[in-house]
């Protein structure tokens, strides 16, 4: 029994294999991601079980056939924008995040909805709950229709057999750690499993046209559990994000082969599953302080999409012999930067000075026009300045302290006058992009300097 079977080691990351560990993977040079497996060799007449492909002859590429309505939607319009304009037949979805963030039940109301108003067949696959469990949650959510079938297993063959015989137009995995392969002789979750149930899926959502979603577990880091070969091998992979206690959640696309990477899905956790949240600028400012110092609002791009988000920053004199600086929703040593700027161009005192900067709501960003509204908040916290409520700012801040220009700053106009906003303080060398400026106040600022007279200034009138 034991001559069948032989050690194999695997890199988690980009699933090298070698016979023997090695504290560095040659393939990815990443230090101690090599994990034991033991491997049962497949039989001869194994590989007669896999999916036979047609012989293929190629072809022009001006003669392949492109429809522009081969996408349909999901009928959850923030899931469409992040997938690109909404899901493509024959791909492969890989969805992660944190345990009870909402995967099963974003995934479950997809196929409520395909199933009850566009009449498709779909077939969910649980490796995780029983049939009661997600009938449980089914019945919480409502409106399913007889279209919608459920299968409650973990081996890949017996799921393979279903979907070649049921053909659904939609499939969904929960999850991809639970899955089975018996010609791979180990555990399920381990590299070797992962790999080769990934690539059954794949070989189906191609060959058969389907589209399938698949769950996949996430890791303390955060990033999706198993090799990392398994984002390479699927088509688009999607992070559902936000504080499980906390009532919103964020979908953030990481990689899609049919789409733009920057756009984000906003949605609402409620009793009865998720709801769409069509304006989060709204939602972002919510619940803003009155009169306090070291808050501005600010605006980044998603993709497409304008988000108004509050930038707070709190700046203190330090009792150590270290200032201490923390940062949340925005990068650590980009704001490092900013102070020295500050500092420097600005004449600030930052250098013995705590500084805390937060980014409400919960939201990560790390666009560079946040630039300018992290140094206001910093500059309006040390001079204790309140900023008024009705002034936005986004710009890049250089090195020399100049405003640098940001991209499509016309829809960030256009999103801070339908939300109530006077007046928009951004670079001087927009002026020329800023087509239609009616109904709000421009203030264009060239250097830091500028613009922090210009928010002293706004005080006072």
């Amino acid at each position: 029994m034991l001559k069948n079977k032989k050690i194999v080691y695997f890199c988690k990351e980009c699933g090298y294999e070698s016979a023997k560990w090695m504290g560095q993977c040659p393939g990815c040079k990443a230090w101690n991601t090599f994990v034991e497996e033991v491997v049962t060799p497949a039989g001869k007449n194994a590989s007669g079980n896999r999916i036979a492909a047609a012989p293929q002859e190629p072809v022009l590429l001006n003669q392949v056939r492109f429809e522009e309505d081969m996408r349909f939607k999901s009928g959850m319009e923030e899931l469409d924008r992040v997938l690109g304009g909404g899901i493509v037949p024959g791909s492969l979805v890989l969805v992660g995040g944190d345990p009870g963030i909402g995967k099963s039940t974003l995934l479950l109301q997809v196929c409520r909805t395909l199933s009850s108003r566009e009449g498709m067949d779909v077939l969910y696959i649980s490796g995780e709950e029983s049939a009661r469990q997600i009938r449980m949650r089914a019945d919480r959510l409502g409106g399913f229709s007889d279209r919608m079938q459920l299968l409650c297993e973990t081996s890949l063959q017996s799921i393979r057999n279903v979907i070649e015989r049921k053909k659904p137009r939609i499939v969904v995995i929960d999850s991809i750690q639970t899955m089975m392969d018996e010609e791979v002789g180990t555990a399920p979750g381990s590299v070797s499993q992962v790999r080769e149930s990934t690539n059954v899926l794949m070989q189906l959502a191609k060959g058969l046209g389907i589209m399938i979603f698949i769950v996949g577990h996430v890791t303390k880091e955060g990033n999706v559990a198993g090799p990392r070969v398994l984002e390479h091998m699927v088509d688009t992979v999607l992070y559902f994000e936000g504080d499980r206690y906390a009532s919103y959640r964020i979908l953030r696309s990481v990689k899609n082969r049919f789409g733009s990477t920057n756009e984000i899905g906003v949605f609402e956790m409620t009793d009865k599953g998720l709801n769409e949240v069509p304006n989060p600028s709204e939602y972002l400012l919510s619940g803003r302080p009155e009169n306090a110092s070291g808050s501005v609002v600010a605006c980044s791009m998603n993709g497409t999409r304008p988000l108004l988000v509050e930038i707070q920053a709190l700046v203190c004199q330090t009792s150590f012999a270290m200032p201490r600086r923390t940062t949340v929703g925005t990068d650590f040593n980009r704001v490092n930067l900013l102070m020295a700027v500050l500092e420097r161009k600005a004449g600030l005192a930052l250098g013995n000075t705590d500084a805390y900067v937060n980014i409400a709501g919960g939201m990560k960003m790390n666009e560079p026009a946040l630039d300018l509204g992290i140094c206001l908040a910093l500059a309006g916290s040390y001079l204790d300045i309140v900023i008024p409520d009705s002034v936005i700012a986004f710009g890049e801040v250089g090195l020399s302290g100049e405003i640098r220009a940001v991209s499509m700053a016309d829809l960030r106009v256009a999103e801070a006058r339908k939300l109530g906003f006077k007046t928009v303080i951004l670079p001087e060398v927009c002026r020329q992009s800023v087509k239609d400026g009616s109904g709000i106040r421009l203030s264009f600022v060239s250097h830091i300097r500028d613009a922090i007279r210009l928010i002293k200034t706004e005080r006072n009138q």
